[in-house]
């Protein structure tokens, strides 16, 4: 998976975008700074209107004998990476999650 998107502000961009190894992914920008992503961190980060506001609610207290859920059983993974226009990429993961863009500058940001 290597796809660059052109750069339009000065901001870096991303040159090339790989697997590596248990699912996360590694972004090499354009000035020369690599960035690896592991799906948990994509995935608790993301920027879409639901999980904003799961994130801004308080967290229950965990229940005296948790139920599991499917998603719980399966490994975290990032399915599939799509560019949305020259500015973004949207995630698919393997919960079934997909609707979060991730800006250039928010992946930058999550970067480090």
């Amino acid at each position: 998976m290597t796809q660059s998107i052109p750069a339009s502000s000065g901001q870096p961009i991303p040159q090339s975008i790989r697997r590596l190894g248990a699912g996360s992914i590694e972004i090499v920008w354009s000035d020369g700074v690599p960035c690896t992503y592991s799906p948990r961190l994509l995935r608790d980060a993301c920027p879409c209107a639901t999980c904003r506001e799961k994130r801004g609610q308080p967290v229950a207290p965990p229940p005296l004998l948790p139920v599991l859920q499917p998603t719980d059983v399966v490994t975290l993974a990032v399915t599939g990476m799509q560019p949305v226009g020259q500015y973004a990429y949207s995630i698919e993961f393997s919960d079934g999650h997909s609707s979060g863009i991730y800006t250039l500058e928010y992946l930058r940001e999550l970067g480090g």
